[in-house]
């Protein structure tokens, strides 16, 4: 018993195939990189957040390495000196940052019943840049905290020139 195997491809599929490739060919490639924000973006996403009142700095511990390969998963630990007493405690703690696509990275709500005035996470930063969190107590006082972190780039990831 002899089988044939027929090819179904009509020269009219093939030609508007072809043309179909031809006109991809001929579209120009956009690639778009998000826009970083700046130091000045992360002024204006404080002055946001505190409006007229004054940031004091000092209560506010912030721990980031100073140094990172990897800027995808960079730990982060936010701890705020705050007995968490009914009368006396973190509202919210807000992350800041001078160089990812947004200023703001986080917003973490708190109340007296939280027992200690810490958050922990991993974040991400596309550059070296400067990292401030800032604090709201419950006697509706500000109070920040910064730290300079060194992004490195992978081996992987460098542009060969």
């Amino acid at each position: 018993m002899k089988m044939m195997f027929r090819n179904h491809i009509s020269r009219r599929h093939l030609l508007q195939f072809a043309s179909s490739a031809a006109v991809c060919s001929a579209l120009p490639v956009v690639t778009t990189r998000p826009m970083s924000a700046t130091p000045a973006m992360l002024a204006s996403a404080i002055r946001d957040l505190v409006g007229e009142a004054t940031v004091k700095v000092g209560k506010v511990k912030l721990e980031i390495p100073p140094l990172v390969e990897n800027g995808n998963t960079v730990p982060m630990t936010v701890t705020i000196d705050s007995p968490m007493t009914s009368d006396d405690y973190v509202k919210s703690i807000h992350v800041f940052n001078e160089k990812n696509p947004q200023p703001n990275i986080g917003n973490f709500h708190l109340g007296p019943r939280a027992g200690r005035a810490k958050v922990a996470t991993r974040i991400r930063l596309a550059d070296s840049q400067k990292v401030t969190a800032v604090a709201q107590l419950s006697d509706g006082s500000f109070w920040s905290g910064s730290v300079d972190v060194i992004v490195t780039l992978a081996a992987c990831t460098e542009e060969v020139p």
